[in-house]
């Protein structure tokens, strides 16, 4: 049968065939779509000639035109799937990589009452720690007898119900408080053969430890007071340091010590510590807390140093200002009698300041140090077990007056 007249150019504009197989597909494709153009056209009268040609090109070019417009929506199409695609996997990513630090920051952060730190002490030769639970426990039992000597000779004997042994008393409950705060869990540590201490635990340490050692700080600057007005201000003495005073000296001093015990412990609390914290002393000690913890601690540790700067700068200023003036007001006496006299009432107390202080900044800037913490740890035994126990000696082997009470104390047990 021969070829319609009106099919010819479009014979002739038929693409030849591409060896790709996409390609091979594409053209039956728009084979298909041209053959049902023409199908779907066939009942229509069309004149034979040219303008029967052009008609039927037109219509051809018109269903070419719009197969490729929708293969090119079907391609944007796929590439909008694919980028929604890529968006959500980022996003998956970025959700897991937030679980997994959440789940590490969880592990990392401290339970009250479960967590515990490990206290290393003063040395990890299992071969010590019998000779050092001996040398404690009798530095321990000296320190309790020799405050509580001190606390029933003053309170035994009139003649020393006055000012300078009011404070004397407070003092040595201090230094009870402040080795007991330490000494007894030190102790229970060797004889259990256990380095452990509870979360709970470590905050009420760190807590009596500042109360206890802010209260010793605060009645060695009302001691050194109560001398300057004694030997400045004699005539005076009574007026000046009433029992009054005297009282809201000693309630001042307790009021300060609560308000700084509570800045350390919540400052303390607000750490974040890893698992198995090793503290390199024999007490929860907060300069050795900052340098173990995971958290950033800058702030805290200019805070600490800032609270240990007033509450320790002032108190010193004040001793040594009220020394400079008993020292002028004493090289103005004539007499070598009174002199030695006037040093006498002061002796023992400068030598507890300058032990307790010396020994107090020498463990805080070895505390700074990381590599030196063995020695911060010696330091701390110096002025938080020995201090204590050396101030009744130094105390009553100055002075007479104890000496005499302690004398008469135990003439009556007997």
């Amino acid at each position: 049968m021969p070829m319609p007249e009106y099919v010819f150019p479009l014979v002739l504009m038929k693409k030849p065939q591409v060896s790709s197989p996409t390609r091979q597909e594409r053209g039956a494709k728009e084979h298909t779509v041209f053959s049902q153009a023409v199908a779907g056209h066939g009942e229509k009268k069309l004149k034979p000639g040219l303008n029967a040609g052009r008609v039927t090109t037109d219509m051809g070019l018109k269903y070419f035109g719009d197969f490729h417009k929708n293969e090119n929506q079907k391609g944007k199409a796929e590439k909008l799937e694919k980028a929604n695609f890529a968006v959500f996997q980022q996003q998956l990513r970025y959700t897991q990589n937030k679980i997994q630090q959440l789940k590490q920051a969880m592990e990392s952060r401290n339970v009250t009452g479960i967590a515990e730190f490990l206290l290393l002490g003063l040395s990890e030769d299992p071969e010590m720690q019998h000779q050092l639970f001996e040398l404690f426990l009798s530095i321990y039992l000296i320190t309790m007898c020799g405050n509580l000597l001190i606390i029933l000779a003053v309170s035994s004997d009139p003649h020393l119900h006055n000012p300078m042994y009011f404070f004397l008393c407070n003092l040595s409950l201090a230094d009870i408080g402040f080795v007991s705060t330490t000494v007894p869990k030190m102790l229970m540590n060797i004889q259990t053969q256990s380095q452990s201490i509870t979360y709970l635990g470590c905050l009420t340490q760190v807590s009596f430890f500042y109360l206890f050692g802010c209260l010793d700080n605060l009645f060695l600057t009302v001691m050194a007071y109560d001398r300057l007005v004694a030997i400045c201000h004699p005539l005076h003495y009574t007026m000046i340091m009433n029992p009054r005073l005297c009282g809201l000296l000693v309630l001042v001093s307790f009021l300060i010590s609560i308000l700084d015990s509570q800045l350390h412990i919540s400052m303390v609390s607000q750490l974040t510590f890893c698992s198995d914290v090793k503290v390199p002393s024999f007490f929860c000690d907060p300069p050795q807390l900052l340098n173990l913890a995971c958290s950033d601690t800058s702030t805290y540790a200019i805070l600490v140093y800032f609270i240990g700067a007033i509450l320790g700068g002032i108190p010193v200023s004040g001793i040594l200002f009220s020394y400079i003036r008993i020292i002028s007001s004493i090289l103005r006496v004539s007499s070598s009698d009174g002199r030695y006299k006037a040093f006498s009432t002061c002796g023992s107390h400068l030598s507890v300041v300058c032990f307790f202080y010396g020994t107090a900044l020498g463990s805080y800037f070895s505390s700074a140090v990381k590599s030196s913490a063995r020695k911060g740890a010696v330091a701390s035994v110096m002025y938080t077990i020995v201090t204590p126990m050396l101030n009744p000696f130094i105390y009553s082997l100055r002075n007479r007056d104890i000496k005499r009470a302690l004398w008469r104390l135990l003439s009556r047990t007997n």
